[in-house]
């Protein structure tokens, strides 16, 4: 393992370091340019969307319990780590370019959700499925390299990354309370169990209660220390927008804070919202929605909220609460940095409430990382039996996970989801003209005063196999 990892190390420093920056941020700013930046034009729209797509779908998953799904991958320990290990690194600036590469991000999510959307297919159960994989073979007829990207995405987000979200969960509940890491894995694995059994509808019922809820509780701890310490918050900003382009070098540790804060806030930022990396169209696929481009801006919408809002709420919390020292910004990091400056202003009370929410955002995660591998394996066509071996697979990932810790699994992990989304940008690029032609049918009703209904004959585009929803 410890050889693995020495080969893993500098490919996973290159890729995420360097190639998938640039890559992603690109194709944020492309997409951004040739939607004439609907992120902006449609903000407002896309609330309305999200509020009003609470009814059931008929049958199948709503368009508010995909983006539940999708937004529960997306919050995680990263939104609460994460930002504290950018702010460790990269000092306070890093969280100004967290921002930029999310508003970027909107527009690939825009894109991803909507070519998934529109390259959906049903299922006997009354579902759909659908994702990068099924767009790579429906839309650029390439079986191979969509089989590729769905054996990339079931290894690392059903069985590494639930493993990692238990492992987190485990040493949170040692650290903080001083439960068995022995105890937590069997616990989290008999509470995934039957969501797991359940299928696609069963995470989606649970993600639409647990994620917004506990999403809405954070953010609401982070508004409440704001108002506590209201005198510091002019100070935070000052912090956030001044390092942004000058950061001291000690935020960094190095010479050129600069290139510290960015890299950090890029880097943490795109491992946060997923945008690009082609994991949250598994999910958008499975709405039941009149148009593709609804479900393309509700997605959007979850890049603004994982990010504008969730990861805010911590850094606010952090700089806040008067703990981080720029001259000294490692003294306290990871999870126990945000921890830290809760327990500071609510006591023991507030230790025990950031418990439960990393202990909420890490499970919804394994939930929603569940829901990304379901749609893979019906694309590689996996029987009953497939599926009951993968189902007790990720179980015992999750009890595994929590437990023992394989460090060279994650340093593959992170790579293999690398290498998926370099495969998913190129995929949505090629694929551009149709997600285009989506938003040009779905602004044309609009501007007709007539609700959306798309069809890909009447928007101009190719048939594709009869098994195209649209």
């Amino acid at each position: 393992m410890t050889q693995l990892q020495a080969v893993i190390d500098p490919i996973s420093g290159l890729l995420w370091g360097w190639v998938l920056i640039y890559v992603l941020i690109g194709a944020g700013l492309w997409f951004s340019l040739r939607t004439r930046f609907l992120q902006f034009r449609y903000f407002g729209h896309m609330w309305r969307l999200v509020l009003g797509s609470r009814a059931g779908a008929q049958g199948g998953v709503s368009s508010f319990q995909a983006f539940c799904v999708g937004l529960a991958s997306r919050v995680g320990t990263g939104n609460i780590a994460g930002v504290a290990i950018a702010l460790t690194l990269g000092g306070p600036g890093a969280i100004f370019w967290m921002w930029c590469v999310a508003l970027l991000g909107m527009a690939t999510a825009f894109v991803e959700a909507t070519l998934a959307q529109i390259f959906k297919v049903p299922m006997p159960d009354g579902t759909f499925r659908g994702g990068p994989a099924f767009y790579i073979q429906m839309g650029l007829r390439s079986r191979g390299w969509g089989m590729v990207f769905a054996v990339l995405l079931v290894f690392t987000f059903g069985i590494a990354f639930n493993a990692v979200q238990a492992n987190t969960i485990a040493g949170v509940l040692d650290e903080a309370h001083g439960v068995p890491v022995g105890w937590t894995g069997p616990i989290l694995a008999l509470l995934a169990a039957p969501v797991f059994f359940g299928g696609v509808r069963a995470v989606a019922r649970v993600a639409e209660i647990l994620l917004p809820a506990m999403a809405v509780a954070y953010v609401g701890l982070a508004l409440a220390m704001m108002a506590l310490h209201a005198d510091h918050i002019p100070a935070v900003f000052g912090m956030i927008l001044g390092s942004a382009f000058a950061p001291a070098p000690a935020a960094a540790g190095v010479a050129g804070g600069l290139a510290a804060a960015m890299l950090n806030g890029v880097k943490r930022g795109l491992f946060s919202n997923e945008a690009g990396m082609g994991s949250a169209p598994n999910t958008a696929a499975t709405a039941t929605v009149a148009h593709p481009a609804i479900q393309g801006f509700i997605q959007s919408l979850g890049v603004f909220i994982d990010t504008m809002v969730v990861c805010s709420a911590t850094a606010f919390i952090i700089l806040s609460s008067g703990l981080y020292d720029p001259a000294q910004p490692g003294a306290i990091a990871g999870a126990a940095l945000t921890q830290s400056a809760v327990a500071a202003t609510f006591g023991g009370g507030g230790q025990w409430f950031m418990t439960v929410v990393v202990f909420a955002f890490a499970f919804s995660s394994v939930l929603g990382n569940y829901a990304y591998a379901d749609a893979n394996l019906t694309f590689l066509g996996c029987n009953r039996a497939g599926f009951m071996l993968f189902r007790l697979a990720a179980l015992a990932s999750v009890a595994a996970g929590a437990v023992i810790a394989l460090p060279a699994v994650w340093a593959v992990a992170d790579v293999a989801m690398g290498v998926m989304a370099l495969v998913n940008v190129t995929a949505i690029t090629l694929l551009f003209p149709w997600a285009r032609a989506a938003l040009a049918d779905y602004e044309g009703a609009l501007a007709r005063g007539e609700t959306p209904a798309f069809s890909s004959r009447a928007a101009g585009l190719p048939a594709t196999e009869a098994k195209l929803v649209w």
